[in-house]
């Protein structure tokens, strides 16, 4: 090759109008380029296992799990048929509700506390995301024993008080061991809400407290007017987030109670994976997740809409 093409080779190489056009198509594909590796993830541990457990939901599948054509809404009327599903969905929908509100107003309490000056803060704070720290299954297993009617912690700070002579049966019935698991829920559902909405808090302007104090405006005033409008935002996404792991959540309750007696304490997620290992019916399993998944959207999708229905007014 002479010199004189490759001149002209690299002439147009270093065209400026060919470079211009190659960094414009370069910069419309990089945002593209760097969240690729993040689709292809969510692609395949969530949206490829979520149109495998509708079609097994709605497939002919034996205990294996292997799907063997198009079963309609067979497994769903199977599922509702059975008799203990309507307490599981009413344990589900208390559990669900109890956890996220108490936990949101005690968490959003204990953030106001926190966010004030006092000495020992750092160590409070350090204190109050402890819970939050450890995992599910330890907390669970540590309320267990603090209930115990035998060996049980709460017996033995009682008696050594001298507050009780003989030992209390604490869970005496399914709904009592229920109510402790719904009471271990908000335990360590608390530090994620008090964290969020301190973020929020320190976000607040102090000048707007200031000049609402000179106006005359009390503490419930600010708190009404100022605190609770401000962190709103925070309050929105730690409500949303919470509704959809208390739901989801199993280890408390499969920890203490693995949803006995009889289903009595069993929550959608318990009941689906005793359908599913237990009982081998993937079919129906598969049925309670869709059902679950359902109820999480419409739940989620309606507060969100509410919430920025307000945010625009």
């Amino acid at each position: 090759m002479s010199t004189v093409t490759l001149e002209k080779k690299a002439a147009k190489e270093l065209d400026p109008k060919k470079l211009a056009a190659r960094k414009r198509i370069y910069r419309k594909a990089e945002p593209y380029i760097w969240i690729a590796p993040s689709l292809i993830l969510m692609c395949v541990f969530i949206i490829v296992p979520i149109f495998y457990v509708f079609a097994t939901a709605f497939g002919n599948v034996d205990k294996f799990g292997r799907i063997d054509g198009f079963g309609g809404l067979s497994n769903f009327i199977n599922v509702l048929d059975n008799p203990e599903v309507g307490r599981v969905f009413l344990n589900t929908i208390v559990w669900t509700v109890l956890v996220v509100v108490l936990s949101t107003v005690l968490g959003f309490i204990l953030a106001l506390i926190l966010n004030n000056e006092f000495k020992g803060r750092k160590i409070a704070r350090a204190i109050v995301v402890f819970p939050w720290a450890t995992t599910l299954v330890i907390q669970a297993s540590v309320w267990s024993f603090i209930i115990n009617k035998d060996y049980g912690a709460l017996n033995t700070l009682l008696k050594t008080l001298g507050i009780i002579q003989q030992n209390i049966d604490w869970t005496p019935t399914p709904e009592a061991f229920f109510a402790w698991e719904i009471a271990c829920g908000i335990f360590v559902t608390i530090p994620f809400v008090c964290f969020t909405v301190l973020s929020g808090l320190q976000s607040i302007d102090s000048s707007l407290y200031e000049a609402s104090t000179v106006d005359g405006a009390g503490y419930w005033s600010k708190l009404f007017k100022i605190t609770i409008p401000l962190v709103k935002p925070s309050l929105t996404v730690s409500t949303v987030l919470n509704i959809i792991y208390v739901f989801n959540s199993f280890p408390i309750v499969w920890t203490m109670t693995k949803g006995d007696p009889a289903y009595m304490t069993d929550t959608l997620v318990t009941y689906l994976y005793k359908l599913n290992f237990y009982n081998g019916r993937p079919g129906e399993a598969a049925a309670i997740s869709v059902i679950g998944f359902v109820i999480l959207l419409a739940c989620a999708s309606l507060y969100m809409i509410s919430t920025l229905k307000k945010g625009d007014e």
